[in-house]
Parts: C-alpha cells; structure tokens; sequence
C-alpha cells in the first residue's frame, strides 16, 4: 500500500532504507497496540475477545500511520488507500482467529484439573473457569480438610490443580509439592500476596530481601500523574465536548429532570468529594434506600441505557479530574455508606484509597459489571502496587475498548444486602 500510493507521492520520496524505516514502525505499532489490547492472547482469550482485541489495535495502528504519513507528505494524503488496507487486515484477521484458534486447541487441548478448596467461596471460581472448557477441565474437587496423602495423590493424577481459599500454612506445603513434581498451579492470591508481589527484589550482603514500601505513590510519580490528568482531561473536555452537549440535551428531553447527577464518593485518604455524573435513573431512584445498579434495572430511562452501555455517564467526572478530587487512572470511587459496609467484612477495603480515586481503573477493564467487590479490591491492589506510566496509558486505552464492546455480564447483580453477604469470610486471609 505504501509503495503503490504514498511513496512516489511524498515531497521528498524515500531511498530504500528510508521505506524499509517506515514499514518497520509500522509493524513496531502493530506490536504496541497488539500488546496493549492482547491481541498476542492466543488461547487465552476467547474468539471473540481476541477478533474485537486485534481489530481495534488494527484501526488505532492505520490512523496512526494515516497521520504520520500525511506529516511526512506535509498535507492530508488520500485516505481511501488506508481504509482499503484496514479491511483488508479484518478479513486477515477474521482467518487468522479462526485458524489459528483451531490449531491451538487441537496442539493444547483443555487440561485436565483438580481443585483445592478451603471454603465455598471457591465455587464462584470454579464458574468461571467452566464458562472456558476449551481452556480448562475441573475434573475433581478435594477440601482441603481431607488428609494430606490423599490430597497429594489426587494432584498428582492431573495436569494441575487449582488452590482456593485455604489457609496459607497448607497453601505453602501444596505449591511447594507442586513445584517438586513439576505439576501446574493456579492459585487465588491473597491481598497478603499481590502487597508482597509489589516489593523490590533487595540484598543484605548475601541475604535476599524484599521491600514492601506500602505508602502507596511516590512524590515524583504523584506529580507525573497530576500533570498527566490535567493535560488529559483538558483535552477530552475539548475533543468530547460535542458529544457531552448531546448527551445533556437527550437526559432533559427524556425525562425533563436534572441533567448531572452528584453524589457523595471517596478519594485519598478517605476524603469526600461530590461525583458528577450524567443522570441515567429516574429522579426518585433511591427513595427506597441504598441500591446497587444491576444489567436491567427498571430505574434506568432510556436514555440512561445507552449512556451506562458505553461508559458516556461518567464524562462529566472530567471536571472532577480538573478539580483535583480524582485522577484519569486509579480505583472507582466508591460511597461512604458502601465503604462502611464493605469494611466490616473487608477490613482491607481501605487499602484502596492509598491514591486517588479515578475516572477508569484495572478493576473496570478487567472485571465485569457483577465482579465482586472482593476482586475488584485484588485489582485494585494490583494496580497499585504494580503502578507505572506505561500501565496508566494501558488502561486508557483498554477502556477505549471497552466502550466500543461492552463485557457481557454473568449474572445481575444483587441488592446490597445480598452483596453483603457474599462477602469473603477473612480468617483464611491470615
């Protein structure tokens, strides 16, 4: 595409290195946004995830590549060869998934595994990985309680065994007898593990150690951030603003209520702040006390909908960004009232508010609508913990798809009381 309509075409055409040179950012680019959007998930993914994965890194790749050769021919180039090449790549890529899909499962069938429970917790686990039965197998279970050579021996007649919930004394011995016979472990980390899994590698002469700093964002990295989201968000104020106008105007005419929503949320530290929010309920949504929102809730208008499918409810929060009270990136901020709740069973919870909340967060491009909130404190742990730059912009970029392909959800969610109860129990925790 290049060689037959832009070479020849640029003020100064290339040599053969300086094609060569173009071509190849051209394939680093694809590697990025593959890699951002795991587009390189073979078999870990599903289809479908992984043609929405490789279709939108194509489109992200080729207007990248539009732009920059337009700058190299100093004007707007044709377009219609890009949009020529960008179907071409989803027909590719459509094979290729296909394809590709089927060799890997015929090489790697679903392994066969058991499963090491400590509670009943393990069964929301155990849902899910059956929702993947081209990947994984669950062919047994055994408590933890069961005796030690007995468990032993059930391990060793799969290909692996996946540990739930039991306490860390017995987690250690099973990895460690996993390790010895080479036998694959899928194990549900504690909070304890993913703070452990954040610390520096260090040495005390010849003593490993590991750092766990546990405060949370450096000062240099809280100002990099501060400098990211007021750039960020005067940008998408700017570049959304019509569609924002839109959305106003569809929430008055629908109803002829409020347009903005404000409610009481927490940040750093567990300060209070006022969220805004395009107004998706009916105005009377929680006269009967404190509801979360499930899939299809009656209270959601119509327009509600299409602003909750596609995330566009949440833009007004751009001025809280601006405002200082959230960052582009960080945990969901979540209600004093839930908070209170979910501590009493998740002493935890608090660890969140380390940072400020954000607009998006790992939890919310990696879960689902109906995640936990004992996942969605992991997540957000993990986020922490592991926080970079590079990671921010990942997440930026996968609620981009997000947006344009909403997760299908496993179930609606239920009212808080229930959510309450289904709280882990912490004492395996320790």
């Amino acid at each position: 595409m290049w060689y037959t309509y832009y070479s020849e075409t640029i003020v100064l055409p290339f040599y053969r290195r300086g094609n060569w040179t173009l071509i190849g950012i051209y394939y680093v680019l694809i590697a990025i946004f593959f890699k951002t959007y795991g587009g390189f998930k073979l078999g870990y993914l599903k289809k479908t995830d992984m043609l929405y994965s490789q279709i939108i890194s194509i489109v992200c790749v080729n207007t990248v590549a539009y732009f920059m050769i337009s700058l190299i021919g100093r004007d707007f180039m044709a377009f219609v060869p890009i949009v020529q090449l960008t179907f071409t790549d989803f027909g590719i890529i459509a094979i290729w998934t296909v394809l590709s899909g089927k060799l890997y499962f015929l090489l790697y069938p679903p392994r066969k595994l058991i499963i090491l429970y400590g509670s009943s917790q393990a069964a929301s686990l155990v849902l899910k990985m059956s929702q993947r039965i081209d990947k994984y197998m669950i062919c047994e279970s055994i408590s933890v309680s069961e005796p030690q050579e007995k468990i032993q021996e059930l391990i060793l007649k799969y290909e692996g065994v996946i540990v739930c919930d039991i306490p860390a004394e017995l987690r250690n011995k099973y990895l460690k007898f996993c390790f010895e016979k080479s036998v694959r472990a899928y194990i549900a980390p504690k909070i304890s593990d993913i703070i452990i899994r954040g610390g520096d590698d260090i040495r005390l002469f010849d003593t490993p150690l590991l750092l766990c700093r546990n405060y949370g964002l450096t000062f240099e990295q809280q100002l990099a951030k501060r400098a990211f989201d007021i750039v960020f968000s005067l940008t998408a104020l700017l570049f959304l603003s019509p569609l924002m106008i839109v959305s106003a105007l569809s929430v008055k005419i629908c109803d002829g209520g409020e347009v903005l929503y404000k409610q009481k949320r927490l940040t750093t530290d567990g300060e209070e702040f006022y969220v805004y929010k395009f107004r998706s309920m009916i105005a009377d949504a929680e006269k009967n006390g404190i509801q979360l929102a499930s899939e299809n809730d009656n209270r959601i208008t119509p327009v509600g909908k299409i602003l909750r499918k596609f995330r566009i409810d949440e833009l007004p929060q751009l001025f809280n960004i601006l405002k200082g009270d959230m960052s582009v990136v960080g945990p969901r901020p979540e209600r004093p009232e839930l908070t209170e709740i979910y501590r009493k069973q998740m002493p935890e919870f608090e660890f969140r508010l380390k940072v400020k909340a954000g607009l998006t967060g790992y939890a919310q491009v990696t879960g689902v609508y109906d995640t936990s909130p004992y996942d969605k404190l992991k997540m957000d742990l993990m986020y922490i913990e592991n926080y970079s730059f590079r990671m921010d912009l990942q997440i930026i970029l996968m609620t981009i798809k997000i947006m344009l392909f909403p997760p299908k959800n496993n179930a609606d969610n239920q009212q808080i009381i229930q959510t309450e109860n289904e709280l882990p129990n912490n004492e395996s925790d320790i």
